[in-house]
């Protein structure tokens, strides 16, 4: 769907594309068909590397006037393509071809269809997401700022994505993170923390993670934060503090039965009501448009499931709408 002062210029969209994830004849024929039906000139293609996982093509793609950037890829380089696109007001199409495709199930979008994907980048509406910003110190002493989709998180949570073997994911997708969850839980050790949200006292505690989102639904449905929205300007935290193997259940089935079943009616809503004193003591769920942590000891990170340097101290804010993403014309 043109947007206003779309009508009167010429209509191109760039297409940035992994090329170990993607069918590129497949995506080629159906983004050459699309555009042509929908009166578009001849698409531009960038792909990622090693080197570059989507930030410098988005950034030629730009340079070059598109008017929607496809991503064909997993969260990788869905997120590095947001990361160029944010507050461009340049609208990013998503065409999922990863593991997780996180972003895309939080938004509802098409997981398995090729064209109906590639259609809503052409005749879609823009929606306008709020994305996670993180401002990191290393444990060398380097900062750096990044920006997230769906999900960053400290230790534990950081050190299952590290672990996860490349061939299992490959062959089962994201069940290879439970094989990996269930070769980190047994020797993890919890570390200390202080954390700050919107710029209150200090709290101090001692987590196996913490987990900072802008959206909270999981693969396999799992409603892990189901307050959390792409639109709402606040992140949603979660503190866990798990005591042994009980308490790890005690997380699974808040995440899956309280989150996933009992949500869903009025008297399912009570009795998590009624257990919520002893939930908070292995998980905390917090809200705010900013949060400050400080390690004792530097420990992993990640953000939408990829690794990056340990850090000793993060900082989150909410940056409010600054992604247009091109939605089904119905959403």
């Amino acid at each position: 769907m043109n947007t206003p002062g779309q009508a009167d210029r010429v209509l191109r969209a760039a297409v940035v594309y992994n090329p170990i994830k993607v069918d590129l004849e497949k995506l080629q024929t159906s983004v050459a068909a699309t555009a042509s039906d929908a009166g578009w000139e001849q698409s531009l293609w960038f792909a990622t590397s090693r080197d570059d996982p989507g930030h410098g093509a988005a950034r030629l793609a730009l340079e070059q006037g598109a008017s929607v950037v496809l991503v064909a890829g997993g969260d990788g380089t869905v997120r590095a393509v947001a990361e160029t696109l944010r507050g461009t007001g340049v609208a990013m199409a998503i065409v999922p071809a990863g593991t997780g495709n996180l972003l895309a199930r939080n938004l509802q979008l098409p997981l398995s269809s090729l064209d109906e994907s590639v259609a809503i980048a052409f005749a879609g509406v823009d929606k306008a997401i709020d994305v996670g910003v993180a401002s990191v110190t290393t444990e060398s002493g380097d900062t750096a700022e990044h920006v997230f989709l769906v999900m960053a998180g400290i230790g534990l949570d950081a050190r299952m994505i590290a672990n996860t073997r490349a061939d299992l994911k490959k062959r089962v997708g994201w069940l290879a993170y439970v094989d990996a969850g269930a070769r980190v839980i047994p020797t993890a050790k919890p570390f200390r923390i202080r954390y700050s949200v919107e710029g209150r006292t200090d709290r101090p505690a001692q987590v196996s993670t913490i987990l900072v989102a802008n959206c909270g639904l999981l693969p396999g449905n799992v409603q892990f934060l189901p307050e959390a929205r792409t639109d709402d300007g606040i992140l949603d935290i979660a503190v866990l503090q798990p005591k042994g193997f009980l308490g790890w259940l005690t997380i699974w089935r808040r995440v899956t039965w309280e989150n996933g079943v009992l949500r869903r009616s009025a008297a399912g809503r009570r009795s998590i009501d009624r257990t919520e004193s002893s939930n908070e003591r292995v998980m905390t769920t917090l809200r705010g448009t900013d949060i400050r942590i400080v390690l004792e000891q530097p420990q992993e990170f990640q953000m939408d499931g990829d690794e990056f340097a340990a850090v000793r101290a993060a900082s989150f804010r909410a940056d409010p709408g600054a992604l247009i993403v091109r939605m089904p014309p119905t959403a």
